[in-house]
C-alpha cells in the first residue's frame, strides 16, 4: 500500500503515483533481451523492483524518473547481472534520443495544465494558475532551451543540470537583461522621466510622487529580473512641496471665507492635512505594489529603504520620519485578502536602518524604532541594517564608509566612487549570479583536503567562465533594449542606440559568485559543525578562499566580481536531489531534501538568537556581494522588549539581519495563527489548518520568510521541509 501512495515526477515535471509494476516490466524487458542463461527469474525481478521501491521510500520525497532508473541500474548490477544492466542502459539511451525532440513541448504543456510540480512551486510569489504567470513560465522554458542548446557552453549546462553549479535565471539569459538594481528615483522624480512614451514631469505633490514611483517600479520590474530597491529619502522632499501647496490653499480658503486664525492654529491645520497627504501617498505605494502585475506574472519584487541618515537637512529628516512612520503603520495594518481580512503582504519588502539617532531610548527617533519592532512582530518586516557595522565594512577608495540599501532581498553593491570622486550607489546594478554547490565539492573530495582544494579550483574556474558568459551576454546591449533603465533615469540617461558597455566595467556594476551549503560542506569534510571551533575555522577559510578568487578575477578584468550568499529557494531542493543522486544519503549531509543557504547555521541546530547572530556575523563580513542572517522567533507581539533587544544586538554586532515569525490565516474557519505542515497519505508535505483541518491552499493565506523576502504562494517539497524543521532561536 505504501508503495502505491508514493509519487514520481515525470520528465515533463508532471507528478504521478508510483507504480512498482512499471519497474518490474522494464527489468523484465531487459532480461528478455539477453541469453536465457543470463536472464533473471521472476522472483529476482520482483526482488530488485521491491528494493528500488524501498530506496525511493527512504528518500522521503517524490523521485524523478531519471533517479529511479539510476537506482534500477545499480540494483541490477548488485544482483550480478551486468548483461541485463547493459540492455537496460541501452534501452534508456534510445528512449532518451526519441524524447529530445519534444521535451520542451511537453514541459510547456504540463505548465498550461498546472501539473508540473517543480515549476508550479519554483517561485513562492507567483501563482502558476494565472495566465500571465503561465505565459512567463512558457517563455522561460523556451528561453532555457535556447540558452542550453545554442548560447551556453555544453559543460556549463551539464554542470547546471547536475547541480554542481546553478546558472541563475537561465530563463532570462537569452535576452539582454541584468539582475538586480538600485533605482535612481531621485533623478527620475526631480528631473522627470518617460514612461511608455509619455513625458512625466516633476510631481507637484507627495501623493503624485508616490503614484509616479509605483509606475516606475512596475516598468523597471518588467525590464529586468531579480529585485529592485527605492529609498524613501527620494520621496521625502515632496512632503515640503505638498506642505507649501497646502499653505497656499488654506490661505485662499480662509480669505474667501473672511476668517482669520492664529499662526499656531494655521500651522496645526496645515500639518494635519500634510499627514493626510502622506497617508494617501503611502497607501498608493502599498496597494499598487501589491496589486500591480508585471510582465513576468508577479508583483514587483521591490524593497523600500528607510534611512534617516540619508536626509540632507534636519527639516527633510523630520519629513522623512513622517513618511517612515506612515509606512510602518500601513504595514502593521496589512492588506485585505479575498475575505476582507487583513493579512501580511509579501511586498514591498521594508528595510529599516538602525542608527545612533534611533537605536536607544532617549534618542530623537526612538519612537520609530519601537514602531518598527511592533511591525516586525506582526508582519515580519522591516528587516534591519546596522549603520554602525555597515560603515565599518563598506569602505570606498577614499577611505570613507557608506550605508546604503541592498538590491531586493540581499544583493549588495560594492563601494564605488565616480570620476568626480563622489560615492555612487543609486543607478547601479548586478549583471547576474552563478552559484557553486560547496557540498558537492566536499563529497567529491571524500574527506581528502588536498583533493578538496583541487576540486575547488576546478569549480571556481567553471563558475568564472559561467559568469563571463553573463557579462558577455550584456556586452553590446543598446540603451533601446530598456529605455526606462538606460535612457530615462532609472539607471542612467544614455542617448538612443548607445551601448551600455561602460557600465559593465570599473566596479560600476557587479557580477556575483554565489555559494551554498557551507554548513554541509564543512560537516562532510570534518564531521564538525560551523558552531564548533574546528568547523568555524574551516568555514572561514573557505569563505576567504572564495574572496581570493573574486579579487583575482576583478584585478585581471576590471570587472567587479563579488561573493554572494545565495538565497536558495527552489534550488535548495534541486541541489539536494542532485547530491542524493551522485552520493547517496549521507547522515548530516544529504539526508534532507534541502541544503543550507549560504553560511547559515542549519535550521535544526539549537542555538539562541544572540549566539547565532554573533557567529554568523563573522561569515557575513566575508560575503560582500550580499548576505542576510535571521533568527526564528515565536509570536512576539506581546514581547516587544525582546524584539527591541534583538534589534539593538543587531546594531552592535551584525550588518544585516531579520526576525522570522509566522503570519497566517485560514479562510474556511477564520483561524489566525500558525498553519501547520503535515504529511498526507502519500508522504507529501502539505499545509493544514490546525483548527478546521483545511488543506486547500487556495483558501489559506500563509506568509513565510523564504530566503530574505516573504513568500506567499507556497513552496516545493525541499523548501517546505526546511520551513517545517526550523527551530526557534527565542523561547
Amino acid at each position: 500500500m505504501a508503495q502505491r501512495q508514493m509519487k514520481i515526477i515525470k520528465r515533463s515535471g508532471e507528478e504521478r503515483p508510483f507504480d512498482v509494476t512499471k519497474i518490474e516490466n522494464a527489468i523484465r524487458k531487459a532480461s528478455q533481451a539477453v541469453d536465457y542463461k543470463d536472464a533473471l527469474s521472476e522472483g529476482r525481478i520482483k526482488l530488485i523492483a521491491d528494493e528500488v521501491a524501498g530506496v525511493c521510500a527512504a528518500r522521503d520525497r517524490a523521485m524523478t524518473v531519471e533517479e529511479i532508473q539510476d537506482i534500477v541500474e545499480t540494483k541490477i548490477m548488485e544482483m550480478g547481472s551486468p548483461e541485463i544492466a547493459k540492455k537496460y542502459i541501452t534501452y534508456r539511451y534510445r528512449r532518451n534520443l526519441l524524447r529530445q525532440a519534444n521535451t520542451t513541448d511537453k514541459q510547456i504543456l504540463s505548465l498550461i495544465e498546472c501539473n508540473n510540480e517543480d515549476v508550479k512551486q519554483e517561485n513562492s510569489n507567483k501563482n502558476p494558475t494565472i495566465n500571465s504567470v503561465q505565459r512567463d513560465y512558457m517563455a522561460g522554458e523556451v528561453s532555457k532551451d535556447v540558452s542550453a542548446r545554442l548560447l551556453l557552453p555544453a559543460d556549463i549546462v551539464a554542470a547546471h543540470n547536475d547541480g554542481i553549479i546553478h546558472f541563475h535565471d537561465m530563463d532570462y539569459y537569452a535576452q539582454h537583461m541584468h539582475n538586480c538594481d538600485l533605482v535612481n528615483l531621485e533623478d527620475m522624480l526631480q528631473n522627470g522621466t518617460v514612461i511608455s512614451g509619455t513625458m512625466i514631469e516633476k510631481p507637484k505633490s507627495f501623493s503624485t510622487a508616490c503614484n509616479i514611483a509605483t509606475q516606475i517600479i512596475a516598468q523597471v520590474a518588467s525590464n529586468q529580473y531579480g529585485g529592485q530597491s527605492i529609498s524613501l529619502t527620494h520621496l521625502a522632499p515632496f512632503v515640503e512641496v505638498s506642505r507649501q501647496a497646502i499653505r497656499r490653499e488654506l490661505t485662499a480658503e480662509l480669505g474667501e471665507a473672511g476668517v482669520s486664525i492664529s499662526p499656531d492654529k494655521f500651522d496645526a491645520i496645515v500639518e494635519k492635512r500634510v499627514r493626510k497627504e502622506i497617508e494617501k501617498g503611502v497607501q498608493t505605494i502599498q496597494y499598487q505594489v501589491v496589486t500591480l502585475m508585471t510582465t513576468n506574472g508577479q508583483a514587483p519584487f521591490v524593497t523600500v529603504f528607510m534611512y534617516l541618515g540619508e536626509a540632507r537637512t534636519d527639516a527633510e529628516r523630520r519629513d522623512l520620519a513622517l513618511v517612515i512612520e506612515e509606512v510602518l503603520n500601513e504595514r502593521i495594518l496589512g492588506v485585505k485578502n479575498e475575505q476582507g481580512v487583513y493579512v501580511t503582504p509579501a511586498f514591498p519588502k521594508l528595510i529599516y536602518v538602525l542608527e545612533e539617532q534611533n537605536v536607544r531610548e532617549g534618542t530623537p527617533y526612538w519612537y520609530l524604532t519601537k514602531l518598527a519592532a511592533k511591525c516586525t512582530a506582526k508582519r515580519m518586516v522591516p528587516d534591519y541594517i546596522s549603520e554602525k557595522k555597515m560603515l565599518e565594512y563598506k569602505i570606498d577608495k577614499n577611505g570613507e564608509g557608506h550605508c546604503y540599501t541592498c538590491m531586493g532581498c540581499r544583493s549588495f553593491l560594492t563601494p564605488f566612487v565616480d570620476e568626480n570622486g563622489r560615492p555612487k550607489y543609486y543607478g547601479r546594478f548586478n549583471q547576474g549570479v552563478v552559484t557553486v554547490n560547496l557540498v558537492d565539492i566536499a563529497l567529491s573530495a571524500d574527506k581528502d583536503m588536498d583533493r578538496f582544494w583541487a576540486v575547488f579550483e576546478e569549480r571556481m574556474e567553471l563558475c568564472h567562465r559561467a559568469l563571463q558568459c553573463r557579462h558577455e551576454r550584456l556586452t553590446g546591449t543598446l540603451s533601446d533594449a530598456a529605455p526606462i533603465l538606460w535612457q530615462y533615469g532609472a539607471l542612467t540617461r544614455l542617448p538612443k542606440g548607445e551601448p551600455i558597455d561602460r557600465y559593465l566595467h570599473g566596479g560600476y556594476s557587479t557580477l556575483s559568485l554565489g555559494y551554498a551549503g557551507l554548513w554541509e560542506c564543512v560537516f562532510a569534510l570534518t564531521g564538525k559543525k560551523l558552531t564548533e571551533a574546528d568547523g568555524m575555522e574551516l568555514g572561514l577559510a573557505i569563505m576567504k578562499k572564495l574572496n581570493e578568487y573574486t579579487a583575482k578575477w576583478k584585478k585581471a578584468e576590471n570587472i567587479d566580481y563579488s561573493l554572494y550568499g545565495t538565497p536558495l529557494e527552489s534550488t535548495t531542493y534541486k541541489f539536494a536531489k542532485c547530491l542524493q543522486k551522485r552520493f547517496g544519503v549521507i547522515k548530516g549531509v544529504t539526508d534532507k531534501n534541502y541544503i543550507t543557504n549560504s553560511y547559515h547555521v542549519h535550521v535544526t541546530e539549537k542555538i539562541d538568537a544572540f549566539k547565532k547572530l554573533e557567529l554568523e556575523a563573522k561569515f557575513q563580513k566575508l560575503s560582500p556581494g550580499g548576505a542576510i542572517s535571521y533568527v526564528e522567533v515565536p509570536n512576539m507581539q506581546n514581547n516587544l522588549p525582546a524584539v527591541l533587544a534583538i534589534m539593538q544586538f543587531i546594531y552592535d554586532n551584525i550588518m544585516y539581519a531579520e526576525l522570522n515569525t509566522k503570519s497566517d490565516y485560514c479562510q474556511v474557519c477564520g483561524f489566525d495563527g500558525e498553519i501547520e505542515i503535515v504529511k498526507d497519505e502519500s508522504g507529501k508535505l502539505i499545509w493544514k489548518c490546525p483548527k478546521c483541518g483545511n488543506t486547500d491552499e487556495s483558501k489559506l493565506n500563509v506568509a513565510r520568510r523564504t530566503c530574505g523576502y516573504i513568500g506567499s504562494q507556497f513552496w516545493n517539497q525541499g523548501r517546505t521541509q526546511e520551513i517545517k524543521e526550523r527551530v526557534l532561536h527565542v523561547s
